[in-house]
């Protein structure tokens, strides 16, 4: 969730902000309600962006490591991380407190944690039977999935709609796939999760592509 993109019902963050619950997912939700005590106090939308960051870096260095328990604390910290994602934008939205420069260290906290998580997670499985081909698949990986989050901002801020219109299951979205890391982690699926994200990220992205052509490839006026 970046500071001035779409919400999940297609307003601006900082634009008519309200404390009015908007949306049925449950992440946004729980963060709205831990941030609102925060609305009237110093701490800004970029604060909770940098907590996000620091969070997410942690668990890259954690999963780095390869053993255990400090895989799992990894999972545990980028699962708080990837909420934390979620927390700036509700600030914004809350406070008025919007800005160009936050929505864009927003976006690049979130290209360099999800390019380090996976690029991470394969230099963790390098003694895995994935061998060699460990760290170029987390690049791989890290990479297409970065690029997914861009591609579908971009989407978005041309069509208006979160996910740019993809449908929701069960309250959530399609970047809600990364909550996943913590669980996977903690059941010893980093390998099943690398090769996913090693393949499905890129296919998805290239799907994306030739689905959105239109809106991506139309001459803006």
């Amino acid at each position: 969730m970046t500071q001035t993109e779409p919400n999940k019902d297609g307003d601006r963050a900082g634009t008519g902000a309200t404390d009015k619950p908007r949306g049925g997912h449950w992440d946004q939700r729980l963060a709205r309600l831990l941030v609102k005590p925060l609305v009237h106090t110093p701490v800004t939308p970029n604060h909770l962006t940098t907590l996000r960051l620091l969070l997410g870096l942690a668990a890259c260095a954690l999963f780095a490591v390869g053993d255990t328990p400090w895989i799992y604390w990894g999972g545990g910290l980028f699962a708080l991380s990837s909420f934390a994602d979620h927390m700036d934008g509700e600030l914004a939205r809350l406070s008025g407190r919007s800005s160009r420069a936050g929505h864009l260290y927003d976006l690049a906290s979130d290209a360099v944690v999800h390019v380090l998580l996976f690029l991470c997670i394969g230099i963790g499985l390098r003694d895995s039977w994935l061998g060699s081909w460990a760290l170029p698949m987390g690049a791989i990986a890290g990479v297409a999935v970065s690029g997914l989050f861009a591609l579908f901002q971009t989407l978005e801020g041309r069509m208006g709609k979160k996910q740019a219109g993809l449908p929701r299951l069960g309250g959530f979205d399609v970047e809600d796939v990364m909550y996943l890391i913590g669980p996977a982690t903690w059941a010893g699926g980093l390998i099943p999760i690398l090769l996913l994200a090693t393949v499905g990220a890129p296919a998805f992205g290239i799907w994306a592509v030739l689905r959105y052509r239109r809106e991506l490839f139309r001459w803006r006026r």
